[in-house]
């Protein structure tokens, strides 16, 4: 995989250098098997377009998409890509594997005009025949690009109308994610930099991503990083990349995640684990929005919204001095706090209602529904692993399932030695055996413990209230001769 480059600027520095030839630079990945093919069309098209190309065709491969405007296709037959079926195929498995994807341009044969018309059917945006018209090459690219703009501007401003129990992927109706949501909405389109707080599981990240589509920046990429149990050494290298050199091992130039975030958004979990030493350079980033590469003593100017995200107190960190001051109210202009799931119980049975149907379509599964028992189990666990524990719990009892309610046999052990109710440990036959014994018992005291009044009371037979007795193992008070006569105690007995 390589960049074509217009002009004959250097593929370490075009990347940089051209997003400032043009106001509207369009980012294109052409998937060909000719990479000859690709460099001439990326020479051709000039600076106004940056070309990736690559003769990977697999969907997997295709993993950073978000740095991609326009997905150009070669087609061709003498691609050697197969048949008009196979081509299609190939065409149709990146469109359904990737769920969110830019439009699609298909290059195929100029006298195969079934296929042309085939790619618009199977999800391509538009077709070019091949070899391209460049003036109109250029033209169905631009095209292509302000169509996928627009569909994501309406898909933002459809998910920013949507209920009130949802930010994007964050789901919530309690008065703390309700009060979290209107005001994640009033600061993502303001430029500031946001500090996100909140127990491990709570959905941290996910806050993070809604804020990114809901700012200024959605079309550009979002880049997310974490702190948690790294070295320093990897830790900037990760951030800053390095120049070729830099140090054993460093064999080619290398972007860090800096860069790669470059127009867009970085996002820093676990921002408490970054050591002392690095946090005046991330603070000197924030300062002069630069930085030098490993190796190097040349600076690199980005431009970036950081959002970061941690489940430590940083302010005790500072109270400590484990945490400069001075970054802490750099990162610290708008702070977000995500609530534990026991502080939201409210949320719960919609929770899990929404990750037990994903999970049964994932498993292909027919569990649709809690038991009254199940649900109460949830609504009740203190759920120490917030969200990402609920959801590992509901995955495995769908897993688990054969039909389609979900039972307390399905869920984790963990969470049915919770509970001190002895209901939610048994089967039906011990619930119906538990509630007996309570209906028999208040009917007993409220009768004095006299089984004749007793059995009129309940509709029974005395004989049979008898037997009830012995079975549910119940005991008159000690002491007590309600009836007039000293009555014995009832031997226990088995089980029902």
């Amino acid at each position: 995989m390589h960049w074509g480059v217009p002009g004959g600027f250097a593929p370490s520095c075009h990347l940089i250098e051209a997003r400032w030839l043009t106001e509207q630079i369009i980012r294109v990945r052409f998937l060909t098997p000719d990479l000859g093919l690709a460099d001439a069309i990326a020479k051709a098209l000039g600076g106004s377009f940056i070309t990736r190309s690559s003769d990977d065709f697999r969907p997997a491969s295709l993993n950073d998409l978000s740095e991609s405007d326009v997905l150009l296709i070669d087609l061709r037959s003498d691609g050697g890509q197969g048949d008009d079926g196979v081509r299609l195929r190939r065409l149709d498995e990146i469109v359904r594997i990737l769920h969110s994807h830019p439009p699609i341009v298909a290059l195929c044969d100029a006298e195969n005009q079934a296929l042309l018309v085939g790619v618009l059917e199977h999800g391509a945006y538009d077709g070019v025949t091949s070899p391209p018209n460049i003036i109109e090459l250029r033209l169905v690219l631009r095209r292509a690009y302000k169509s996928g703009v627009a569909e994501k501007e309406l898909q933002r401003l459809r998910e920013s109308v949507q209920g009130p129990k949802r930010l994007h992927e964050l789901h919530g109706s309690s008065a703390a994610m309700q009060e979290l949501f209107g005001l994640a909405q009033k600061i993502a389109p303001c430029d500031v930099n946001v500090l996100i707080t909140g127990e491990t599981g709570t959905g941290k990240e996910l806050l993070a991503r809604a804020i990114h589509r809901l700012s200024l920046r959605f079309n550009r990429p979002l880049v997310a990083f974490s702190c948690a149990n790294l070295p320093e050494t990897l830790i900037e290298d990760e951030l800053f990349g390095h120049e070729k050199g830099a140090f054993t091992g460093a064999l080619n130039l290398r972007r860090g995640r800096l860069e790669a975030a470059d127009q867009g958004t970085l996002l820093l979990d676990e921002i408490g684990d970054l050591g002392l030493g690095l946090q005046p350079k991330l603070l000197r980033v924030l300062q002069e929005r630069n930085f030098e590469r490993l190796g190097s003593n040349t600076s690199v100017n980005v431009n970036i919204r950081l959002i970061c995200a941690t489940h430590r107190n940083l302010g005790e960190m500072v109270q400590q001095g484990t945490f400069r001051e001075d970054l802490y109210y750099r990162l610290n202009v708008v702070q977000l706090h995500l609530p534990p799931l026991r502080e939201r119980r409210d949320d719960i049975p919609m929770l899990a209602q929404l990750l037990l149907t994903a999970a049964a379509r994932q498993f292909n599964k027919k569990a649709r529904h809690f038991s009254r028992a199940a649900l109460r189990l949830l609504e009740e666990y203190e759920w120490p692993g917030n969200v990402r524990e609920l959801e590992n719990a509901v995955q495995r009892a769908v897993v688990l399932s054969e039909g389609q309610t979900i039972d307390l046999c399905h869920l984790p052990a963990a969470l049915r030695g919770n509970s001190e109710d002895p209901i939610l440990h048994g089967s039906y036959e011990e619930e119906v055996r538990q509630f007996k014994r309570r209906l028999l018992l208040r009917t007993l005291e409220e009768c004095g413990w006299q089984k004749a009044a007793s059995a009129r009371a309940l509709g029974v037979a005395r004989g049979y209230l008898h037997r009830l007795i012995n079975q549910l193992e119940i005991r008159e008070p000690e002491g007590e001769n309600l009836a007039g006569e000293v009555r014995k105690q009832v031997p226990p007995s088995r089980l029902m």
